[in-house]
């Protein structure tokens, strides 16, 4: 694939983006490859060191704002006659609610995403203050002079604490993949925005 062919390809699938971001991309990239090919690469190496075109596609997908998307998509394409006017406010009552609910669902899944992040932290610091909490509450049993009482209230103490720095590592593994799969399903909600105007 030579320069053209892929500066052509990457603005096909740029297609339902903004025309600015697009221009600045294709520009970008077009200056990437100019730069590597006078550093001494062929275009085909350099258009290669740059990466395919599925890669810098998802790169500028998860830069670019969902709202921006949504903006650049609605927007008419004409200006609107009297009767395409008339039908969006008639059908008002039917498209915004189920806008609303569109909007809401998106809304509930994220908060449901970070309510899980936050409830395994949530274990483990529990698991963090009681280990805290049995060691110094050891202190009182030892002031008392029951020593054994102490030492097992020491060993609970330790064994929590242990148990909480094995669920931290585990549970920024969870975080991390939870994170990358949201990451992932935004992404594909913003390809949605793209690459449909190739079908019309």
């Amino acid at each position: 694939m030579n320069r053209q062919e892929f500066l052509a390809t990457l603005r096909k699938e740029l297609s339902g983006l903004p025309q600015e971001d697009i221009e600045r991309s294709i520009d970008f990239y077009s200056e990437m490859i100019d730069d590597r090919v006078e550093d001494g690469l062929t275009e085909e190496e350099a258009i290669a060191a740059v990466g395919s075109v599925d890669e810098i596609v998802n790169k500028i997908l998860s830069e670019i704002s969902l709202p921006k998307l949504l903006k650049e998509k609605v927007k008419p394409n004409h200006t609107l006659r009297v009767w395409e006017i008339i039908l969006l406010v008639l059908g008002f009552p039917v498209w915004m609610p189920l806008l609303l609910a569109a909007v809401i669902i998106v809304l509930a899944v994220y908060i449901v995403i970070w309510s899980v992040i936050i409830s395994l932290y949530a274990v483990d610091f529990a698991f963090v203050s009681c280990g805290v909490g049995g060691i110094l509450g050891s202190l009182t049993y030892f002031t008392l002079g029951n020593v054994a009482a102490g030492i097992l209230l020491i060993g609970v103490g330790l064994i929590s604490l242990g148990i909480s720095i094995l669920l931290f590592l585990g549970f920024n593994q969870i975080t991390r993949e939870i994170l990358l799969l949201s990451k992932r399903i935004l992404l594909s909600i913003k390809s949605c925005f793209i690459r449909k105007v190739d079908a019309k």
